[in-house]
């Protein structure tokens, strides 16, 4: 069962305290949304189709404009995301054509895999992506130690 805490993620992302907290540029910016969860609450109409009329836009172009400047980053998915698969997000970030700086290797929390991960880099772009092992759609509360100690230690700058 989903934590309710989930629901109110955009609240937060969009509060201007939060933001500059996070030193999100100032000025205009798109509003940060959840899921798309029109489909799912959508009924069927007429035609017994259900209407999927939103679309959610790509942000590769955006993070293709990061590859040229320097920036610190850190992607991570679930192995068990039946949502946005681990798979699709490592064909959008192969799409940014940055070279791999170290290839796919374990990394552990507590003597156990804790997922996978590779690292990107260009100049002074840097690109860590990472699995979280038995992760669904919101890893840390499928797998909090593992999502804890994977963030802590890319926040500390320290390897995985």
């Amino acid at each position: 069962m989903v934590s309710n805490n989930v629901w109110l993620a955009h609240t937060w992302a969009n509060d201007k305290s939060v933001q500059k907290a996070l030193n999100v540029r100032e000025g205009p910016i798109i509003p940060w949304t959840r899921c798309n969860m029109s489909l799912s609450r959508s009924k069927p109409g007429p035609s017994g189709i259900i209407p999927y009329i939103k679309n959610v836009a790509s942000t590769i172009g955006y993070h293709q404009k990061f590859t040229n400047r320097s920036a610190r980053i850190l992607i991570f998915s679930g192995d068990h995301d039946m949502m946005a698969p681990h798979t699709s997000t490592e064909k959008w970030i192969e799409s940014l054509n940055v070279p791999i700086k170290s290839d796919w290797r374990p990394w552990f929390v507590e003597g156990q895999i804790g997922g996978y991960t590779v690292q990107y880099a260009q100049g002074d772009y840097d690109l860590t992506y990472a699995t979280i092992k038995g992760g669904g759609h919101t890893n840390p509360e499928y797998r909090p130690k593992e999502s804890f100690v994977m963030f802590d230690r890319w926040i500390r700058g320290n390897t995985l």
